[in-house]
Protein backbone atom coordinates (compact mmCIF):
# COMPACT_ATOMS: atom_id res chain seq x y z
CA UNK A 1 0.00 0.00 0.00
CA UNK A 2 1.26 3.38 -0.84
CA UNK A 3 0.81 6.70 1.07
CA UNK A 4 1.34 10.25 0.98
CA UNK A 5 2.67 11.00 4.29
CA UNK A 6 5.90 12.30 3.69
CA UNK A 7 4.43 14.76 1.15
CA UNK A 8 1.38 16.24 3.33
CA UNK A 9 3.79 15.96 6.47
CA UNK A 10 6.28 18.38 4.37
CA UNK A 11 3.22 20.52 2.98
CA UNK A 12 2.62 20.85 7.03
CA UNK A 13 6.23 21.53 8.11
CA UNK A 14 6.21 18.82 10.17
CA UNK A 15 8.73 16.43 11.35
CA UNK A 16 8.77 12.50 11.10
CA UNK A 17 9.49 12.90 15.22
CA UNK A 18 6.32 15.64 15.53
CA UNK A 19 3.58 13.18 13.57
CA UNK A 20 4.74 10.45 15.56
CA UNK A 21 4.11 12.33 19.03
CA UNK A 22 0.55 13.36 17.73
CA UNK A 23 -0.62 10.13 17.13
CA UNK A 24 1.79 8.11 19.33
CA UNK A 25 3.95 6.01 17.88
CA UNK A 26 7.72 5.93 17.77
CA UNK A 27 9.69 7.76 15.17
CA UNK A 28 11.16 4.56 13.40
CA UNK A 29 7.49 3.55 12.86
CA UNK A 30 6.84 6.74 10.72
CA UNK A 31 9.82 6.21 8.69
CA UNK A 32 8.51 2.28 8.33
CA UNK A 33 5.35 3.83 7.07
CA UNK A 34 6.70 6.13 4.92
CA UNK A 35 8.96 3.94 3.10
CA UNK A 36 5.90 1.39 2.85
CA UNK A 37 8.28 -1.43 4.84
CA UNK A 38 5.10 -1.14 6.99
CA UNK A 39 1.40 -0.83 6.99
CA UNK A 40 -0.46 0.86 9.52
CA UNK A 41 -3.53 -0.70 11.56
CA UNK A 42 -6.75 0.57 10.33
CA UNK A 43 -6.84 2.64 13.63
CA UNK A 44 -3.10 4.11 12.97
CA UNK A 45 -4.63 5.01 9.38
CA UNK A 46 -7.55 6.93 10.72
CA UNK A 47 -5.14 8.81 13.14
CA UNK A 48 -2.63 9.65 10.63
CA UNK A 49 -5.63 11.37 8.25
CA UNK A 50 -7.09 12.87 10.83
CA UNK A 51 -3.64 14.75 11.67
CA UNK A 52 -4.06 15.98 7.49
CA UNK A 53 -7.66 16.40 8.16
CA UNK A 54 -7.96 13.70 5.43
CA UNK A 55 -9.88 10.53 4.45
CA UNK A 56 -8.45 7.81 5.19
CA UNK A 57 -8.67 6.51 1.12
CA UNK A 58 -6.87 10.41 0.77
CA UNK A 59 -3.50 9.33 2.68
CA UNK A 60 -3.49 5.65 1.48
CA UNK A 61 -3.32 4.01 -2.11
CA UNK A 62 -4.60 0.85 -1.64
CA UNK A 63 -3.36 -0.98 -4.87
CA UNK A 64 -4.75 -4.73 -5.83
CA UNK A 65 -2.15 -7.56 -5.89
CA UNK A 66 -0.36 -7.48 -9.78
CA UNK A 67 -1.47 -3.47 -10.04
CA UNK A 68 1.79 -1.47 -9.87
Amino acid sequence: MKNRIRELRKAMNMTQEELSQKIGVSRQSIIAIESGKYNPSLELAYHISKVFDLKIEEVFIFEEEGEE
